[in-house]
């Protein structure tokens, strides 16, 4: 389509009538993809609930919270799971002689 023979009136018009296409053609499309899925997930002995639920028990598992490994021994309020940077505690804790295995859980 050359646009540059419209004139600015038919030009807004146009531009009027894009967003509404643009929905209606998303939606096709999007509608037609899921009919897609759904044909190659029945091929395979799926529904697409079958996928969809086993990723969302992933996603469940993502904000578990991970079990403390280190333990203060005079202070049971300082805990450290073992991940991430050393706290100050666990540093100080190794800079005057003490090791990893004296303060496991």
């Amino acid at each position: 389509m050359d646009i540059t023979t419209l004139t600015l009136v038919e030009l807004r018009e146009l531009q009027q009538q894009i967003p509404s296409e643009l929905r209606r053609r998303e939606a096709q499309e999007k509608s037609n993809l899921i009919k897609e899925v759904r044909a190659l997930a029945k091929e395979r002995g799926f529904t697409i609930e079958d996928l969809l639920s086993k990723d969302e028990a992933k996603r469940a598992d993502v904000g578990s919270k991970v079990r403390i490994k280190y333990r203060h021994p005079q202070d049971a309020n300082l805990t450290w799971t073992g991940r991430g940077r050393k706290p100050k505690w666990v540093e100080t804790w190794l800079a005057t002689g003490g090791t990893l295995e004296g303060i496991l859980v």
